[in-house]
């Protein structure tokens, strides 16, 4: 079997597994599918420069953004995958080997990441469907995710939504938002939103909800 059999081969298998996982929690899966290729790359592109620092991945499922990641050239042994599916965390464990993974649940970040307690974080780049989740939720993940990065780090999150899936008063005077372009080739389409602190942010870079 040649490579793109193989590669074909596994996003079939992969697609099944993610839709087995969504019949049995919608709630927590959010999707029918993985994510695609074009969304992965663009999820990983607004993570910025990768020269210091880990870089935590919430929800990875079976690692479509993972693999985006390692492709931009980032070290397997700087990414945390928190997972909560077992039979996911079990693929990802023998597909990155080299990376932490985490069976957690990733609202609770301070008790997901306590194995990396004192690491430098870079950013948390999430593809939990945050918008199935009420906002004084959504509101503690981000700043549970500040609180860990500190002021330089960068929260990236996918969204089929049309509006921040962070609310927009959460944000105010606290949190510069960004929306990248409709990726219209992932289905559906999607947006990768890009959060930093206020005071981390040139104000050049600076798009508001």
């Amino acid at each position: 079997m040649n490579g793109h059999m193989r590669n074909d081969r596994r996003r079939v298998d992969d697609a099944v597994r993610f839709l087995k996982s969504f019949v049995g929690a919608p709630g927590l899966t959010g999707a029918v599918a993985p994510s695609g290729r074009a969304l992965a790359r663009a999820m990983a592109a607004a993570v910025g420069p990768l020269a210091h620092g880990l870089v935590v991945e919430l929800g990875p499922g079976t690692g479509p953004v993972t693999r985006a990641l390692i492709e931009r050239g980032l070290d397997l042994r700087r990414l945390v995958l928190v997972e909560y599916d077992r039979d996911f965390c079990r693929m990802l464990q023998s597909r990155f080997a080299r990376a932490t993974v985490i069976q957690s649940d990733a609202y609770d970040l301070p008790c997901a990441l306590t194995a990396v307690a004192g690491s430098p974080i870079r950013a948390i780049v999430s593809s939990l469907p945050l918008l199935n989740q009420p906002p004084r939720r959504r509101v503690k993940l981000i700043e549970d995710a500040f609180a860990l990065m500190g002021p330089d780090g960068v929260f990236v999150q996918f969204t089929y939504g049309l509006v921040s899936p962070i609310p927009r008063q959460a944000c105010a005077g606290r949190y510069s938002s960004h929306c990248g372009a409709p990726v219209w080739r992932n289905l559906p389409p999607a947006r990768v939103w890009t959060y930093r602190m206020e005071a981390a942010t040139p104000r050049t870079d600076r798009h508001r909800t």
